[in-house]
């Protein structure tokens, strides 16, 4: 039975990370992910799960406007990268889920990491726009990570915000990816039988956060430059990755689930 307590304290956090990306334009899933896993309130597939419906939500509310500004080529590319990886990365989840608990843990604080380090150092842009290969294999990064904790961000931000491209294209081009993603690897849930009954209300406990969360940062910004927003969030993911990290490393954490 989940309690209201832990519901609120869910709502607050999935405040805190949609805070974060509004002003950033990063790192929800991977703040979220992490925070879930620090607190152990929601299972790590439940919670990527649950990561995945929010994304989904964000996505619709973003797309119903903007959806015409999609660069349709590299989206394209980027999710024929993508939706195989996400299947090969949610098979992987599933297996460490069921065998190693610790594995797991390293992997997600590995990712969380080595993603935060581009809020402080932004990809140099390109003279002209990269070719389908490197779209390819970008995706196909993104698509791995987001099979595994539904945070299949990173990779594809690296390679959007390089290109040659007006920032509300590359803003919807990786709002419509990621929608996808999270449709795919929902239905790769379902397909599997691995749906968590928790996992709608722990979503629909986070949702009003979100959108009460993303309004205010936008209506009120906090008077901070956007390199000060950025190092902020940068120390955040950082010690959420070193958090998980470090037990693992030191045997706090139990080798197996």
């Amino acid at each position: 039975m989940i309690g209201t307590s832990e519901l609120a304290v869910f709502a607050a956090l999935a405040f805190v990370a949609a805070y974060v990306q509004t002003l950033t334009g990063f790192a929800f899933g991977l703040l979220l992910m992490g925070a879930l896993a620090l607190t152990d309130f929601v299972p790590l597939p439940e919670a990527a799960i649950v990561v995945s419906l929010l994304t989904l939500a964000n996505a619709v509310m973003v797309l119903a406007r903007g959806w015409r500004d999609i660069a349709v080529k590299p989206f394209l590319l980027s999710l024929a990268g993508a939706l195989p990886m996400v299947a090969a990365g949610y098979g992987v989840l599933t297996l460490l889920a069921a065998s190693s608990l610790s594995a797991l843990r390293l992997i997600l604080g590995f990712a969380i990491i080595v993603s935060s380090l581009q809020l402080i150092r932004r990809p140099s842009p390109l003279a002209q726009q990269s070719g389908g290969p490197a779209f390819l294999f970008f995706g196909a990064l993104g698509g791995l990570m987001g099979g595994l904790f539904s945070t299949a961000g990173p990779p594809l931000v690296f390679q959007f915000y390089r290109q040659p491209l007006p920032h509300r294209v590359v803003r919807e081009t990786l709002v419509a990816i990621f929608a996808l993603n999270s449709v795919f690897r929902l239905g790769l849930v379902a397909a599997a039988g691995d749906w968590q009954h928790h996992a709608l209300l722990w979503a629909l406990a986070g949702l009003p956060a979100v959108l009460v969360s993303t309004y205010l940062a936008r209506r009120w910004p906090p008077a901070l430059s956007a390199r000060t927003l950025r190092f902020a969030a940068f120390v955040l993911l950082l010690l959420s990755g070193v958090s998980l990290i470090a037990p693992v490393i030191l045997g706090a954490v139990p080798a197996r689930a």
